[in-house]
């Protein structure tokens, strides 16, 4: 579904070099696979991520979607149509004042019959379980609420893929519970490929793939437990790891023998109950 091939971009100073924000980036994602990319700020990710819908362009290399290039400027609106982006903020994404107006904007805009507008819309809400607020004034909601209406507005454009960077980095924890479930959700009942940019590792744990980006290169790319063993390395770049994990790792260091790819609390939980009964 996704293919990059030595992608490099730079930013174009006011004075000096160019900045090179990614380098030579190489990745494949699969057609309903659940990606998460992680980096500190500065690494590239979010670079990475406006790329995958063609927002920005590659200095160099090639990123195709399904097959199509997004340097090629004459399939900018078929790529668009098949990678919708979610950003941090959901107010910047909100356009109507009532939630099914909202929702209605982007296949409005795409020359969707109205018909099949309503049924997108009915669809959206209730993919992101906020079918009840329909009526409401979208700037009335929670946060968390905004970014589901948000997540609807790209549904109902019936993409392939979403990108989301960061998007609950603005929400409390309830929100980005809502999120994060309705995130799992999309992924497992509508097999719709996920990418997820973030900075929240109890959330990276989710996602069936991890992705990590340093320097704007790929340092690891594995399964989440494959990744967060990594603890020393990961600190190394400024990234931290579950707070399960590190608890993990801090009795490791400590004599405690139980595993080193821990990533839940039932795990954790299960291997200090089998270490003490061993002792």
């Amino acid at each position: 579904m996704i293919e990059v091939k030595n992608l490099s971009y730079f930013y174009e100073a006011e004075e000096g070099t160019p900045e090179k924000v990614l380098d030579n980036i190489n990745l494949k994602i699969e057609d309903g696979e659940f990606v998460a990319v992680l980096g500190h700020n500065g690494s590239g990710k979010s670079t990475f991520a406006k790329h995958l819908n063609a927002i920005l362009q590659p200095t160099d290399g090639y990123i195709y979607i399904d097959g199509v290039s997004t340097s090629n400027d004459e399939m900018l609106w078929n790529i668009r149509s098949k990678v919708g982006m979610v950003f941090q903020n959901p107010d910047n994404q909100i356009v109507a004042s009532v939630v099914e107006e909202d929702v209605a904007f982007a296949p409005e805009n795409l020359g969707v019959k109205p018909e099949e507008i309503r049924k997108r819309v009915d669809d959206a809400l209730d993919a992101v379980d906020m079918t009840e607020y329909k009526n409401h004034s979208s700037h009335m909601l929670s946060g968390g609420q905004k970014q589901r209406v948000a997540i609807a507005g790209i549904i109902a454009m019936k993409p392939s893929i979403i990108v989301m960077d960061e998007p609950t980095a603005m929400l409390d924890p309830i929100g980005r519970r809502e999120v994060m479930k309705t995130i799992e959700h999309l992924n497992s009942k509508y097999n719709i490929t996920i990418i997820l940019i973030t900075h929240n590792m109890d959330e990276a744990v989710k996602a069936k793939r991890v992705v990590v980006i340093d320097s704007g290169k790929i340092l690891i790319d594995n399964t989440p437990k494959n990744v967060f063993k990594n603890v020393d390395m990961l600190h190394k770049i400024g990234l931290d790891v579950p707070q399960v994990t590190m608890l993990a790792y801090k009795l490791r260091e400590n004599g405690v023998n139980i595993s080193d790819d821990i990533l839940t609390v039932d795990e954790c939980t299960q291997e200090i109950y089998n270490y003490v009964n061993k002792g």
